[in-house]
């Protein structure tokens, strides 16, 4: 049986950036090949690269969200054609600006079915949510790592709020060591 820390895929990366001076999105929209920019709709420029494949939310106050990668190292591959792409519209921008990476959602297979009912019981009242009327997984907030794990009957989990793709390492090996614990391990 695969190890459930070796099913870990990294599903989307978003990171932040700055370039510290207002833009003019409307000219920027024209001047961008493919750069979508819709006000009413989004107040931000969307600009996708594909190689790697990711999302850049440029907003006015020169603010940039990148989401949709797959890795930090593709967040900083898809922020430097950003970077690139306003440099040669006469924009500056530092060499290297500070990238901040915000969110790290990861997903993993326990490999085994969970009985979510005595799992929200065993985790504690206060760290869990679970109504299956309203969503068919179980929320579990971790405190160390400080992530979010929803679980989910087939085994199957989701880890959101990491910061460091060694937090869905830590995430799954407590989860599993605390489903141990609780004699919940299928």
């Amino acid at each position: 049986m695969t190890a459930p820390t070796e099913t870990i895929e990294i599903q989307n990366v978003v990171a932040s950036t700055g370039i510290d001076q207002e833009l003019d999105l409307e000219t920027l929209v024209d001047d961008i090949p493919g750069a979508e920019f819709n006000p009413d709709n989004f107040p931000g420029l969307v600009d996708r690269t594909q190689d790697p494949k990711a999302a850049a939310l440029i907003f006015r106050s020169g603010k940039i969200v990148c989401t949709g990668a797959a890795s930090v190292d593709d967040v900083h591959e898809a922020l430097e054609i950003i970077f690139e792409k306003l440099r040669e519209l006469g924009i500056p921008v530092t060499d290297s600006p500070e990238i901040t990476v915000q969110n790290i959602v990861s997903s993993a297979d326990l490999g085994y079915d969970l009985n979510l009912n005595a799992l929200a019981i065993g985790l504690g009242l206060e760290d869990v949510e679970y109504e299956p009327e309203q969503f068919p997984g179980l929320v579990y907030r971790m405190e160390d790592p400080g992530v979010v794990i929803l679980l989910f009957g087939s085994g199957k989990i989701v880890i959101t709020g990491g910061k460091f793709a060694e937090d869905a390492t830590a995430a799954v090996e407590n989860i599993v060591e605390k489903i141990d614990d609780l004699g919940l391990l299928g």
